[in-house]
Formats: structure tokens, C-alpha cells, sequence
């Protein structure tokens, strides 16, 4: 994949990736395999537009992830890199009663990248009617420009929202825009 999409502050070289939110809010930690946080985020309280900025393991500004509209209306939030200013990629909601459907997109032409859809049709239907059912784990398949499985998203049951990502194969979807992206449709599937 070009290195366009490349977030220069992070290297997400791992395949597996686990995403644990807190206690308190919108706000998580996400470990490589070996147990390491490699990234933090938390929402931003207060703010006419939805944003959420993350930071390394070592706690250095590594990129934000920002609504696109007030209301958020049309579902499209922006992955800027901390580092370079630029957005990387642009993460966009197909409304849907049934399934949970993010594409990650390029930020310029709107091509897609790669995509994250629910795997359950029956449980998206009730995550968006029933609020208790927002207690159930969702799970998301990843899939490239060509509709090709690459990863996986996996929730888990616990008090916390906790979800595996993993990246089977990398080599057609910008790895770090989509792991960043999986990273945070907890939050947004949860608004």
C-alpha cells in the first residue's frame, strides 16, 4: 500500500492487537501481542464535533480521529496524523438498521481502502434499537478494496468493552488507518 497512508507517528507492525476501554467513558488502551500499550485514546468531552486523540505507549501525540460534521450526520470522522498534520485516511458509516458497515476511505478521491462490517445482521438490528443489547459483543470482518478477507475485529465478553484486531493480511489495506479505525468503532457504534 503507498506509504500515503502511513500514520508516521505510530508502526503498528503487529498482527494482533488487543483494545481494552476503561471504566470511566470513552477512553481505551490498545496492546500489541506482547502486552505492550502501543496506543491510548480517550474522547474529548465537550466538543461540538466528536474527537478523539490518541497518543503512543510512550505518550507522544500520535494521531486523531475527528467527526466531520456537527451532528455528525453523514458518519464520517478524519484520521489526521499528529505528526504531519495531514489526514491519512477518512473513516465513513453506510446507514444501515442491519449491519454495521465502516469504509475507510482516501481522504482526497474518497476511493476505497478497506472495510469493517459486522458480521451479525440480527445483532446490529438490535444494537441500534434495544440499548441493552449493546452488552453483547459485536464482531466485524476487514476486508480490502476488492472484497477480499484480511482481519478480523472480535468483542469480548467483560465489564469493559474489549475487542481483538487482528490482520491476517496486510499487504492490499493501509494496516495502521484500519487498525486505528477498528480501534474506535466501539465508541462510535455506541453514540
Amino acid at each position: 500500500m503507498p506509504s500515503t497512508y502511513d500514520i508516521s507517528t505510530v508502526d503498528l507492525d503487529d498482527d494482533r492487537y488487543e483494545v481494552r476501554q476503561s471504566l470511566i467513558r470513552n477512553k481505551y488502551a490498545v496492546r500489541d501481542s506482547g502486552g505492550s500499550v502501543v496506543l491510548r485514546g480517550k474522547q474529548k468531552m465537550f466538543k461540538m464535533k466528536e474527537e478523539f486523540p490518541f497518543v503512543t505507549g510512550d505518550g507522544e501525540d500520535a494521531f486523531t480521529v475527528k467527526a466531520g460534521g456537527i451532528m455528525d450526520v453523514a458518519g464520517n470522522y478524519a484520521i489526521t496524523d499528529a505528526g504531519t498534520g495531514e489526514e491519512v485516511v477518512v473513516l465513513d458509516e453506510d446507514f444501515s438498521l442491519f449491519v454495521e458497515n465502516w469504509t475507510v476511505r482516501d481522504p482526497e478521491t474518497g476511493e476505497a481502502l478497506a472495510t469493517i462490517r459486522s458480521k451479525s445482521k440480527l445483532l446490529s438490528a438490535l444494537r441500534h434499537l434495544v440499548g441493552l443489547a449493546n452488552l453483547i459483543p459485536n464482531r466485524y470482518e476487514i476486508f480490502d478494496a476488492d472484497g477480499d478477507h484480511v482481519g478480523n475485529v472480535r468483542g469480548k465478553f467483560s465489564l469493559r468493552d474489549a475487542y481483538t484486531v487482528t490482520i491476517d493480511d496486510a499487504s492490499d489495506v493501509p494496516k495502521e488507518a484500519v487498525v486505528a479505525a477498528a480501534c474506535i468503532l466501539d465508541a462510535l457504534e455506541n453514540e
